[in-house]
């Protein structure tokens, strides 16, 4: 469990006081910049504020982790807002503090499990459809914002109507798991794999070309293409491959630049590869381009 402090003055004291059982980091970053936080990847975020700064804070941030902030005094007006924060007040005692993280690192366990639930797909632990798009926009802004790529990779897998019909959905479930495991053990920390239909999963790559893209795609295929996939009381391996099509921003035409609309042309690109024989990899771009 990762501790972060945002520091002042009372910073490194307040570091000494917690358990050793925690990862513990004292980091400097204006408020202003507060939103860069989950860089950090904190459990629990300790902001030390100034006292001036502390009802403006309260006032209008909503942070996604829980966060504890020492005081002097608690205001009686921060009864509502304190709802989204828990308080600890000066001079902290070390007991009450690491009491007060423990209870705030359970209830954000719990919190994450339920969130968890809706955002994840159950058969292969995988995000789904809607955290894909989700994410896929936030994406494109971020992509806008600091004029870098990102690209979309649509995979499908070919012919698995018929694993389900010669081997019942049990073996589809397994394929389904092992293609999860085999694009989980591939992809970046900053990639997004998502399975986006039955045995449709879909990679979003920041800071990617379609080129990039595309190189990491035909790993993968061939990967797909070489894996052993044994049904029981089956004597040999049934041949699995796998069909992709790849979308990225910036787009090739002046339109809008949506979640949707990139997803929309990676099927595109992945509805040419299937007609075009299966087993392959097609970039929209060259698909645009005849080529």
């Amino acid at each position: 469990m990762n501790i972060v402090i945002y520091t002042n003055d009372e910073s490194s004291k307040i570091k000494s006081l917690i358990d050793d059982g925690f990862e513990r980091e004292v980091r400097e970053f204006p408020l202003d910049e507060l939103e860069n936080y989950k860089q950090y990847n904190p459990s629990v975020l300790i902001l030390d504020l100034k006292p001036d700064t502390i009802r403006e804070f309260c006032a209008i941030r909503k942070l996604e982790c829980p966060v504890l902030i020492p005081v002097e005094k608690i205001p009686d007006d921060f009864t509502v807002r304190a709802l989204s924060y828990d308080f600890i007040l000066k001079p902290i005692n070390k007991t009450e503090l690491n009491t007060r993280l423990n209870a705030l690192l359970k209830t954000f366990e719990i919190k994450k499990n339920l969130n968890k639930s809706t955002i994840c797909d159950e058969l292969t632990g995988l995000y789904n459809r809607k955290y894909a798009n989700h994410r896929l926009d936030a994406e494109i802004s971020r992509s806008k914002r600091y004029g870098t790529p990102v690209s979309c990779l649509l995979l499908d897998i070919d012919y698995f109507k018929i694993v389900n019909d010669m081997y019942g959905y049990e073996w589809g479930d397994i394929l389904l798991k092992k293609i999860a495991g085999m694009l989980e053990a591939l992809v970046r920390k900053e990639d997004v794999l998502t399975r986006y239909g039955d045995e449709e999963f879909i990679v979003i790559l920041p800071e990617t070309t379609e080129q990039q893209a595309m190189i990491f795609a035909e790993r993968f295929r061939k990967d797909v293409e070489k894996m052993e996939f044994i049904p029981a009381n089956e004597e040999e391996r049934h041949p699995i491959t796998i069909s992709g099509g790849i979308s990225s921003f910036p787009m090739p035409e002046e339109i809008e630049e949506t979640a949707n609309t990139l997803i929309r042309y990676a099927e595109h690109a992945l509805y040419n590869a299937k007609q075009s024989g299966k087993n392959r990899v097609v970039e929209f771009s060259k698909m645009n381009l005849g080529c």
